[in-house]
């Protein structure tokens, strides 16, 4: 396993990206390949702004976007029950259906572009760890109520006929989200944006950018773009360009491995093609992949560790859930750079006339960044403001480095109260 070795990238479609070069004109200019980058230039496609240049250091989906679980369900890193406290019901609704709409639109656009990304539409499972079903039991209603969306109660039966684990006790099921390779769908929206005649480019980091008359330059080690409109979509992968941009967000690490093929094991662990995570604060999320093996990811931290540190860890944490695999072989980990903001929320909008960002999702990007991709395309075509509902969530200093320390103190704590439950729940 080298480190940058996964399995997404060993089973992705091969497409070429070529390194920008020359002086361009354009209309907007888009730093970061990503989910939210994608999507922005996908959108402003879709609106009949073709002038689109995508830049990426690496490739599209190298980091974050085609890395992570492969999970697509609605909401924030942020609980609903907050943005209910904080915002008011009809602007925490109103945030909330975008991403419920921004999973319809993935839906959509799988099938529209014929985007080859294993999509399995077998719902999400949130498996309770503990006894106390009362986490539940609020969440349940505050979505039905304040959000309305419906995920169905299981009890402890029914979780143990999908999931063969005696670590869980009732879940919540929610039947509209869906699971998929990540990295594909990255490649498929990148596709489809070349096909209405957005260009996108590896290799091309943006090392300088500055204003440029009413728009701004952007230059790359080969290449000049000079660009109406600028979005920054870097995520936890920092392109230095914007001080106050990069210093609102902390690169937090999450860990994944992939099984060897489990083959008829797979009915030893699962009856379900759901994806599934638990309700702790650092969770485990797992998936069953087309191959039969088992994707397997969880923890959170400042460290971005080797592939041998993850293996070690994450196996710890699949032995807990399913002994019965005790002695699989894991073929491949890696670890991810995730953008958090200290509000948990995705910062979103124009920082400057002409200039603005999509960052932080926070570990719950998939349906964000589609929305936080149609929110910026909108309001550039169109002068959509709708982008402003996030006003409230702005750019706030990470308080780096000291922000590295506090926020791996804080999940620390948060780690330790969820070990102190389950211990009182053992020994009771």
């Amino acid at each position: 396993m080298s480190s940058d070795t996964t399995y997404y990238r060993d089973t992705a479609h091969k497409r070429a990206f070529p390194a920008l070069s020359g002086q361009h004109a354009t209309r907007a200019c888009v730093i970061g390949a990503g989910f939210a980058g994608l999507n922005t230039a996908l959108g402003l496609a879709e609106r009949g702004v073709r002038e689109v240049i995508v830049l990426d250091a690496q490739s599209p989906g190298f980091g974050a976007s085609g890395r992570n679980g492969g999970f697509v369900f609605a909401g924030f890193s942020r609980g609903e029950d907050r943005l209910l406290a904080e915002l008011g019901p009809a602007r925490a609704k109103a945030l909330y259906r975008g991403t419920t709409d921004a999973v319809a639109l993935i839906r959509k656009r799988v099938t529209q572009y014929a985007i080859d990304c294993d999509a399995r539409d077998a719902g999400v499972l949130w498996a309770n760890w503990f006894r106390d079903r009362t986490v539940l039991i609020a969440r349940q209603r505050l979505l039905a109520e304040h959000f309305d969306s419906h995920w169905q109660w299981l009890n402890t039966a029914q979780v143990q006929q999908r999931v063969h684990s005696a670590r869980y006790h009732e879940a919540l099921f929610e039947p509209a989200a869906l699971h998929l390779h990540p990295l594909n769908y990255a490649l498929g929206v990148a596709a489809a944006a070349m096909r209405q005649g957005v260009r996108i480019h590896g290799d091309s980091p943006a090392l300088a950018l500055a204003r440029h008359g009413k728009g701004w330059r952007v230059r790359t080690p080969d290449a000049q773009i000079d660009a109406d409109q600028v979005v920054l979509a870097c995520g936890g992968y920092l392109a230095g360009l914007v001080r106050r941009v990069d210093a609102a967000v902390l690169p937090i690490a999450t860990y994944v491995m992939v099984t060897e093929p489990l083959g008829s094991r797979m009915a030893e662990v699962l009856s379900s093609q759901a994806a599934i995570y638990d309700t702790r604060f650092a969770f485990d999320y797992y998936r069953p992949l087309p191959d039969t093996r088992l994707l397997w990811g969880g923890r959170i931290s400042v460290l971005d560790r080797s592939p041998q540190a993850v293996r070690r860890l994450l196996y710890r944490d699949l032995m807990k859930v399913f002994p019965q695999l005790d002695g699989v072989g894991i073929d491949y980990a890696w670890s991810g750079l995730m953008s958090y903001a200290r509000h948990e929320m995705p910062q979103i909008g124009e920082i400057e006339p002409g200039l603005w960002m999509a960052q932080a999702f926070g570990g719950h990007g998939v349906a964000p960044t589609t929305f936080a991709g149609e929110l910026v395309a909108s309001a550039i075509a169109d002068g959509d403001s709708r982008w402003r509902e996030l006003d409230h969530y702005g750019l706030i200093s990470a308080f780096k480095p000291a922000g590295y320390l506090g926020a791996q103190l804080g999940y620390a704590w948060l780690q330790a109260r969820d070990v102190w439950k389950d211990y009182c729940e053992r020994i009771r």
